[in-house]
């Protein structure tokens, strides 16, 4: 049982605010934000860092809840729709992570997505989202890949992100995204 102190004490030394794993649903995000959102109020957050926080939170975990939604339970596996919602605290910003499986197919074409965000200054990425706006690129899992570009303006900072080698099949996604804390 050393491993709720262990959990305890690693999510104290990363500042860890909140920790949601399992299966994300419609109704789970809601709660998930519903948490988050108390928590941003009750800290006397600046209205401008609660907005951008909120609004990352809430296209990282629709990213969760679309591409969740392909993963099947897979008996004797490590795959499940079963994802990871962390947020983060410190002086200086929030960090809302995540972590969830993909099909290693869809990594190759994730990685070039976000290099491509991440080689735009505020500027770039302004252009990148009226350019999908104005073209329509919805896929068929009905968005338009505006989240990335959305958490990457909304939080000004370049997104962070790693893939985790699973299986033959699959990799584990994990993006972070930081969001400065404005000052008064």
């Amino acid at each position: 049982m050393n491993y709720i102190y262990d959990l305890h004490r690693t999510m104290m030394e990363q500042k860890l605010i909140l920790v949601y794993e399992g299966d994300f649903t419609q109704e789970t995000t809601k709660s998930i934000l519903a948490m988050a959102e108390r928590n941003l109020d009750s800290s006397a957050e600046e209205s401008s860092t609660k907005r951008k926080v909120f609004n990352v939170m809430v296209e990282a975990l629709q990213n969760i809840v679309k591409h969740s939604s392909e993963q099947g339970l897979k008996a004797g596996s490590l795959i499940s729709k079963s994802a990871i919602f962390m947020i983060s605290k410190t002086d200086s910003h929030y960090c809302v992570m995540t972590g969830n499986p993909i099909p290693k197919n869809h990594k190759e074409g994730l990685i070039d997505t976000l290099n491509l965000l991440n080689s735009k200054d505020k500027d770039g990425l302004k252009e990148m989202y009226k350019e999908i706006i104005k073209n329509s690129q919805i896929s068929d899992k009905g968005g338009a890949g505006l989240g990335f570009v959305d958490m990457a303006r909304k939080s000004g900072e370049k997104l962070e992100f790693l893939f985790a080698e699973m299986n033959e099949e699959y990799d584990f996604f994990c993006l972070k995204v930081n969001v400065p804390r404005d000052k008064e």
